[in-house]
């Protein structure tokens, strides 16, 4: 869990496609793995099957993504639930979710749709909230959600460089901000520094950033080794 106090230091997350992935950042030294599919449509919910082969293959904390398309609406709460319950019955306990309605405020509604699904399980809200119409407003109300423990968040609709002022900013408050999107190395110290300690990263523990090079644990063993 990513406010697990038994943890000493920062935390490191990275994406996985599959087992060979997971081991990979297990490997490395990776605290904690995102299991999704399809990047090039921002990542999308895996399949029961690939859950279970990650699950099989490592056994450090996984966390699903819930999500069954590109964007940040939910256009069918019900089938999304469904294969959240279909994860959940499989042992996933940990999940990645987040909605914004057409206002482009957080979609309440669409959460909560999710949720029972989940119940008693920590959840990150990914970057939905960087492209919010009120950053503000949408993390006063993502901290009145039940189980959620992390954000997942460059700062902005741009990258973790454009985002830094803001990371800084809200560093310390909850929900608890984790640093991604276009996260690197150099950025480390300064988000350390401002109270940041959880990191999460994907393409850059993968040969050349390519999402089709499988995860290098050389190069998640680096990463971690610039976390504090």
């Amino acid at each position: 869990m990513c406010d697990d106090a038994a943890v000493p230091r920062s935390i490191l997350e990275v994406i996985a496609l599959d087992a060979a992935d997971a081991r990979a950042a297990r490997d490395g030294g990776a605290d904690r793995v995102e299991l999704v599919a399809d990047m090039r449509r921002q990542g999308l919910t895996p399949s029961v099957a690939t859950f279970s082969a990650v699950r099989e293959a490592v056994g450090i904390p996984v966390r699903v993504m819930l999500r069954a398309a590109d964007g940040y609406a939910l256009s069918d709460p019900g089938a999304l639930a469904e294969a959240a319950a279909g994860l959940r019955a499989a042992g996933a306990d940990e999940f990645v979710l987040g909605f914004l309605d057409a206002r482009a405020a957080v979609d309440v509604a669409a959460v909560e749709a999710v949720l029972p699904a989940i119940e008693g399980c920590p959840w990150t809200f990914h970057r939905a909230l960087d492209h919010a119409a009120d950053r503000a407003a949408a993390r006063r109300t993502l901290a009145g959600l039940p189980g959620l423990d992390c954000v997942l968040t460059a700062g902005g609709p741009a990258t973790v460089q454009e985002g830094l002022a803001t990371l800084a900013a809200e560093a310390g408050s909850g929900p608890r901000v984790l640093a991604g999107g276009g996260l690197r190395r150099r950025h480390v110290p300064a988000l350390a520094a401002a109270g940041v300690d959880a990191f999460h990263t994907g393409s850059a523990v993968r040969p050349d950033g390519r999402w089709d090079a499988p995860v290098d644990p050389a190069l998640v063993e680096a990463w971690r080794a610039a976390l504090p």
